[in-house]
């Protein structure tokens, strides 16, 4: 009788014990599954700040690209511009030409005027 009191006893001392010890365990699962999963957060964290900086870095090549791209709009303009003044020049120094012309041939005519005028002179001493 004794001997079943005491076994009695000490299985119910041995499932309290198990079940302290399952407690223990399921809180022990239960802190490191919150561990992972704060971990795994802050992995998910990282990973989107170094997307959001390859997305600040594919930005800030957009921006030198397009900025490349005015610097060569800007050379072609000047490039145009320098065309557009050579042919101002060449436009001036065609009109230099013609002036140059014009006038030659004002003194061709002087000249032919003043031949007219030997010749009538001529004529008159002759006469």
């Amino acid at each position: 009788m004794e001997e079943n009191v005491a076994k009695g006893s000490r299985d119910r001392c041995k499932n309290r014990l198990n079940q302290e010890l399952q407690k223990l365990r399921r809180q022990l699962e239960r802190e490191r599954e919150r561990e992972r999963e704060r971990e795994r957060v802050v992995l998910r964290e990282r990973e989107r700040e170094r997307e959001r900086e390859r997305e600040r870095e594919r930005e800030r090549e957009r921006e030198r690209e397009r900025e490349r791209e005015r610097e060569r709009e800007r050379e072609r303009e000047r490039e145009r511009e320098r065309e557009r003044e050579r042919e101002r020049e060449r436009e001036r120094e065609r009109e230099r030409e013609r002036e140059r012309e014009r006038e030659r041939e004002r003194e061709r005519e002087r000249e032919r005027e003043r031949e007219r005028e030997r010749e009538r002179e001529r004529e008159r001493e002759y006469y």
